[in-house]
């Protein structure tokens, strides 16, 4: 049975995620001859203690010197390939951004990890522990001026990473996020089981005051075709009860890539210019006690503020 109720979640992510050929709404996004220009992509593989595994990191890097830049972490969406991101669109918006531009991670996970802790492996912990500190030192950036953000399961994850690593992230951005409002509700295999959803889905803790404010401009965007509409419109309504700094945009389109690359322009405009407005922040702050609430099956892949996530 369990199985079944896996293959069946499969199908039906692949039927959200992958929707993109003749099937879509809209128009193909087509980028300028040149708009890409002084751009390049780099993979190299990291050796995961936390995920148990080799894990190939995608890395988009902006025209010009690169030390001293600063982050961004772009999680992508279920089942997706992370290289996908990594095309025309999002190399074109880096261009045009000239010396504002950050470089963009795109790390890998096991196609289903939801970006946290849980039985199979640590993907919060990975996140910070392993993948950023590991790009900050490999090419010279500023570990004080970060962004998260993502995609789906991405945009999610997002959120709950930066809940975890307070005063780390100078914005955080869900595009399309994932999110539902009873464990009942998720995607069959987006989490655990009740506690692990309970644990680390990021709406729950924002709609009861348990974790502080994220403190830094913060944006949702969703499709008007998107599913997932309603519950990112509640994410963003509770997040400015709480005095945040929410934008909240919706789009023609569904979930789907089209949507996602017709609007990448604008989601790195939002990072950028959030980065350029951050001041210097604490390069030793750690994960939160709370840490990023992974299974209490297995208590040591909790984090506990014991890491740093790169100088």
């Amino acid at each position: 049975m369990l199985a079944l109720l896996a293959l069946f979640g499969v199908a039906t992510v692949l039927a959200l995620v992958l929707r993109s050929g003749s099937d879509s709404d809209l128009p193909p996004v087509t980028v300028p001859t040149g708009a890409t220009d002084g751009t390049a992509v780099r993979r190299y593989d990291l050796r995961s203690t936390s995920a148990g595994r080799r894990l190939v990191q995608t890395v988009v890097l902006p025209p010009g010197d690169l030390r001293g830049r600063p982050l961004l972490v772009f999680l992508h969406a279920r089942a997706q390939d992370p290289a996908s991101l990594a095309q025309a669109p999002l190399r074109a918006a880096l261009a045009r951004l000239g010396d504002r531009a950050p470089v963009v991670l795109l790390p890998a996970d096991d196609g289903g990890s939801y970006w946290h802790d849980r039985d199979s492996g640590s993907w919060g912990r990975y996140v910070l522990y392993e993948a950023i500190p590991t790009v900050l030192r490999r090419y010279g950036l500023d570990g004080s001026r970060m962004a998260i953000g993502g995609i789906s399961m991405g945009g999610a994850g997002a959120f709950a990473l930066a809940r975890d690593a307070p005063g780390r992230f100078c914005a955080v951005g869900g595009h399309s996020a994932a999110l539902w409002s009873a464990a009942s509700k998720a995607d069959p295999g987006a989490y655990d089981d009740a506690e692990d959803f309970a644990r680390n889905e990021p709406v729950g803790p924002v709609r009861r005051e348990e974790t502080q404010r994220y403190g830094v401009p913060l944006w949702l965007d969703v499709g008007t075709a998107d599913r997932f509409l309603p519950a990112d419109r509640e994410f963003a309504r509770l997040l400015r009860s709480r005095g945040e700094r929410v934008a909240f945009s919706t789009g023609p389109g569904g979930h789907e890539p089209r949507y996602w690359q017709r609007n990448m322009g604008r989601y790195l405009d939002f990072y950028a210019g959030a980065l350029a407005d951050c001041g210097p922040r604490d390069p030793g702050a750690a994960v939160s006690r709370r840490g990023s609430r992974g299974s209490g099956r297995r208590a040591s892949r909790r984090l506990t503020g014991g890491g740093t996530l790169g100088q």
